[in-house]
């Protein structure tokens, strides 16, 4: 299971960005293996949307909607976990969209985290110990 923070998704959906293609191969291997968590949604619509435009964004959402991408809604626990992280990392200003996908992917033992955000993701200790990708590849 790859668990995706923001940056990874709206590079994987830009084919101008520099991740794109090896985001895209990832994904390309398993599809079924990423999971969204729900708190990135707003963030990855709002990028699409003002970066790469209406379309791209129509684009999106129909994937979403036919199940290219599975939705981890999540639960409280991740919130309180998310809280405890934010505290614990409070030096980083993590975030609570950063904080819940790191709390998700514990909670799902996932192995890896597609991630950008190295500056933030590399510098919490993530029970489990899920690659980054694509630094991880």
């Amino acid at each position: 299971m790859i668990v995706a923070d923001t940056g990874a998704v709206v590079a994987l959906l830009d084919s101008d960005d520099r991740h794109h293609k090896p985001l895209r191969e990832l994904y390309l291997s398993d599809p079924d293996a990423w999971v969204l968590p729900g708190a990135i949604l707003p963030e990855v619509d709002f990028l699409v949307t003002t970066q790469l435009g209406p379309a791209a964004q129509a684009v999106f959402l129909a994937d979403l909607a036919h199940g290219a991408f599975g939705v981890e809604w999540g639960r409280q626990t991740d919130i309180e976990a998310a809280a405890l992280i934010c505290k614990r990392y409070a030096d980083l200003r993590l975030g609570l969209v950063d904080a819940v996908v790191i709390a998700t992917a514990e909670r799902l033992r996932a192995e890896a985290i597609a991630t950008l955000d190295l500056q933030h993701f590399g510098a919490v200790t993530i029970a489990g110990h899920p690659r980054l990708l694509p630094r991880d590849g």
